[in-house]
């Protein structure tokens, strides 16, 4: 839902600057300007997913990630906007010209734009969550049980959340993750004593590790301390609901 969402915006970029017509492109045919404008944004928008989910595991402050990534994905959107030039607008642009390098300042540019646009965006609904339960540090008994399993290294880690992997059960923690051979109602069973909730069939998530939450039609995810993104069942809402994070 949310990178259909994205998708969506942008289609509507490409469309408003394919109106514009910017770097001269107004003086080209409507048709292939239109194609080129919505074609590059679109392609562009999804090299910038693609790198903004790799750069997420090392930066979790959203502005400085929307700046690194634009830089690292402009490159390669140079390229896809080269060959749309040559094939849409017909062109004759060779990929190691002064031309190119020209064209990076303006690709770099445009990148910058849609990627803030898609960062505020996203940082909309997180502005909505006023409301949140204090709270308090767990108590070790709560997940004494469930940290025997674990190996040395992880042991005395920050608890972030379990994940169900068919008869295993990933653990994720500041430390790394590691993969435990036990069912996962059984893991979960281990920590109902301790702050957290289980959020999805197959998800269960420490209260103190979540960054936001979102809830839109009928489903929705929680972004962690890890950054990592975990969906919300109908069954798991009204717990996240009564904590106050919906």
């Amino acid at each position: 839902m949310r990178h259909v969402s994205e998708l969506g915006l942008f289609i509507l970029i490409g469309a408003v600057l394919a109106v514009l017509g910017p770097y001269g492109t107004v003086e080209d045919p409507v048709l292939p300007r239109a194609l080129f404008w919505l074609g590059t944004i679109t392609a562009g928008g999804v090299v910038g997913i693609l790198f903004d989910m790799v750069v997420q595991r090392r930066l979790k402050e959203p502005w400085l990630r929307m700046a690194v990534v634009s830089v690292v994905m402009t490159p390669v959107v140079t390229l896809i906007v080269l060959q749309a030039m040559n094939l849409l607008l017909g062109h004759d642009h060779a990929v190691m010209s002064p031309f190119t390098r020209q064209l990076l300042w303006q690709v770099f540019i445009v990148c910058l734009i849609v990627m803030g646009l898609r960062t505020l965006v996203q940082r909309k609904p997180e502005a909505l969550v006023e409301t949140r339960t204090v709270i308090a540090p767990p108590l070790p008994e709560a997940e004494a049980r469930l940290r025997g399993r674990l190996s040395a290294r992880r042991r005395t880690a920050r608890l972030i959340a379990l994940e169900a992997d068919d008869h295993y059960v990933r653990v994720h923690t500041d430390a790394g993750i590691e993969l435990l051979t036990l069912r996962f109602s059984d893991a979960v069973e281990e920590l109902c004593s301790a702050h957290g909730y289980r959020v999805h069939r197959s998800w269960w998530v420490a209260a103190d590790a979540i960054r936001s939450a979102r809830w839109r039609r009928g489903s929705g995810e929680l972004e962690l301390e890890d950054g990592s993104l975990v969906p919300i069942s109908r069954s798991g809402a009204p717990l996240l609901r009564a904590a106050g994070w919906l």
